[in-house]
């Protein structure tokens, strides 16, 4: 048995996951259930990726901890994928023990290589993507990725000697023109980032804490994209004693991602394995968007639309149908809930619906429910044959293009061309002139054409492939994919089970209205939800409010901490008394510009020593986006002056 490895992206759980998330995921199962079928081991992972500096912050304003906020999204991401039937082997975490173990020791291997070194960055970096920009890649000073603002930033940083691999990349791109997918990609990543040379990739962070500890240097946590891309390897076991998933399933056959990620895993990713001396991945598909009326979908405009109502109101396949086949995977497309239905209603109900009903209730009808034999040949017979056992082959040709979308149309011209050959050999009229051997050859005819569909639609729509059996009379689920090339298999004399239609047809408008209600109110359950959770943690009655001093205080000198890079040592004067207070804003301020200022202390803290200096106290400053301000007040107002 040939051995198949899949990946959907390490998804980035910073808030409930919507269609276009479910999008890469629907597609990798679809992918999985086709290759189980071909006779594939298939291994198919998926995870989350939940540490960062966006993950910390979501955390604090809803008042968790960062592992509080992701376990929530993880919760409701597999509940999803248990919604859609998603049949992953493994979902990995970047917050597991063995994940950041192994990710440690990747690191320190890199670092003992010299492919990592240690430097200072100052750039530009964009907190929702966690990403670093040149200013050359900005587009019109932006985030060329996500179009949001970006900020300058200097740290103390390890780096990834990027640079290194850059000629590799570009004969990996040359050589291996399969490696990503589709072909404008690679144009993409060579003319856009090789071509123009490469900077060697910082590769941790010191300005939050949420992350992979740097073994050797635990001030640093390792960059999120570095730890998430590392999961393809680890969720086989890489990096511990049990690896022999690893050393079976790899290298990746493909990863599936959008193309707002192609960079990282076609760039980042193959230079960090060929420092690490691992075998490639055989493909980077980076897949199109699905927008909302030509837009993309956000929260922030919001057009979000969530695949759960969808699901609960019209069924697991109806969704995974219309997303591979409304859309070729590899551009982007327009999702609207009337597409949906419309196609619904077209291809679902009048198609493949109407066609097993119509089959099914004249077997009953004119032959007691039994599937009959075929005596008589007749006009229309051979082409339908030769069209049903010819699909697969063009099913496959799609497939190995991850063009799902083509491949679903090739098996809808097999289920129209099938009712058309009833309205063409018109059995109804057959049974009338008593014509029973000719009746009993179509009706036959068209039961095996249905078991045809049942094997090529599996692989997309699983529960459907369950019933259209059913109904012919089928009880197994043994099924192999090269039942779909050869005719004549359904046993004659099987009794077939009508059951209600498969897809009834719906009143559009109607539909519409319920859509929109299912949607909105999904929404605005969860967030009031969100809202409950954060009351509940961030209030607090006046009683705790009046345990708090808060006074002004003038700096009257500061001074480097003489053992932390990153504190300074003020002393303030508060009324007539003097304080020493320890505070980590040396990145933002130096000394000289706070002689003289005006800064509200917290003056009742317990003394600490931090790091070996007294510290009395706490001076106040707000942070976004990585910009800290010292808050103060708008008048001036005497040092000692209590703040209530």
């Amino acid at each position: 048995m040939k051995n198949y490895y899949i990946t959907t992206p390490i998804y980035y759980p910073s808030d409930n996951l919507h269609i276009g998330h479910t999008y890469t995921t629907v597609a990798a199962d679809t992918l999985k259930r086709y290759k189980k079928l071909m006779g594939y081991d298939v291994m198919l992972v998926t995870g989350s990726d939940e540490h960062g500096q966006k993950i910390q912050e979501k955390a604090k304003e809803n008042g968790v901890s960062p592992k509080e906020y992701v376990d929530g999204i993880v919760k409701d991401i597999k509940e999803l994928w248990a919604m859609l039937d998603i049949s992953y082997d493994a979902f990995t975490r970047t917050t597991d023990i063995e994940h950041e173990k192994a990710v440690q020791k990747i690191f320190e291997k890199l670092y003992n290589k010299g492919d990592i070194y240690k430097s200072y960055y100052e750039g530009l970096y964009c907190t929702p993507c966690e990403s670093f920009w040149t200013e050359s890649q900005l587009v019109d000073g932006k985030c060329p990725d996500c179009g949001r603002e970006v900020h300058k930033t200097k740290e103390e940083a390890y780096f990834f000697k990027l640079s290194k691999y850059r000629d590799d990349l570009i004969k990996l791109f040359e050589e291996n023109p399969e490696f990503l997918q589709p072909e404008s990609r690679k144009n993409e990543m060579l003319n856009n980032f090789l071509n123009a040379g490469l900077e060697d990739l910082c590769v941790s962070r010191t300005t939050f804490d949420w992350g992979v500890k740097v073994p050797f240097d635990d001030k640093h946590v390792v960059y999120v994209w570095l730890d998430a891309l590392l999961c393809y390897l680890t969720a086989l076991g890489y990096g511990t004693e049990n690896d022999e998933k690893f050393k079976k399933y790899w290298p990746c056959d493909v990863h599936l991602v959008g193309k707002e990620i192609v960079r990282f895993h076609t760039i980042i990713w193959p230079a960090v394995l060929m420092a690490l001396d691992i075998e490639l991945p055989k493909k980077v598909f980076g897949h199109g968007w699905i927008l909302f009326e030509n837009d993309k979908m956000s929260k922030s405009k919001g057009n979000v639309i969530y695949p759960e109502p969808i699901i609960e109101l019209y069924g697991i396949d109806s969704f995974r149908y219309f997303l591979l086949r409304e859309f070729s995977f590899g551009q982007d497309g327009s999702f609207s809930r009337e597409k949906f239905l419309t196609r619904l209603n077209s291809d679902l109900a009048n198609d493949l619906g109407n066609l097993v009903s119509r089959t099914v209730t004249m077997v009953e009808k004119y032959n007691d429910g039994l599937i009959p034999e075929a005596l008589k040949a007749g006009e229309f017979d051979d082409e339908l044959k030769e069209l049903a056992i010819g699909v697969s082959e063009k099913v496959e040709e799609h497939m190995d293009k991850l063009n799902f979308s083509g491949a679903l149309e090739e098996i809808w011209k097999l289920i129209r061309r099938t009712n058309k050959y009833i309205d063409e050999t018109t059995p109804w009229v057959l049974a009338k002139e008593g014509d029973s051997e000719r009746l009993n050859t179509v009706l036959y005819n068209l039961c095996e054409s249905l078991r045809i569909v049942s094997i090529l639609i599996r692989p997309f729509m699983e529960r459907t492939s369950d019933e259209v059996r059913r109904q012919l009379g089928f009880s197994d689920k043994n099924i192999s994919w090269d039942d779909s090339k050869v005719w004549g298999q359904i046993p004659v004399g099987q009794k077939v089970n009508r059951g209600n239609p498969i897809f009834p047809r719906l009143d559009i408008k109607k539909e519409l209205e319920r859509l929109d209600e299912a949607n909105s109110k999904l929404i605005e359950e969860r967030n009031a939800k969100k809202g409950k959770e954060k009351k509940e943690e961030n209030y607090i009655t006046i009683d705790d409010f009046d345990k708090i001093e808060l006074k002004v205080a003038e700096v009257l000198s500061a001074e480097k901490h003489p053992n932390a890079d990153k504190l300074l040592v003020l002393q303030l004067k508060v009324g007539e008394e003097k304080r020493q207070v320890v505070s980590g804003i040396r990145k933002y301020y130096s000394p000289e510009d706070l002689v003289g200022k005006k800064v509200v202390l917290v003056s009742n803290l317990k003394p600490v020593k931090l790091r070996g200096v007294e510290s009395h106290g706490m001076v106040l400053a707000a942070e976004k986006d990585g910009v800290l301000t010292l808050v103060s007040t708008l008048e001036d107002i005497p040092s000692g002056a209590t703040i209530s």
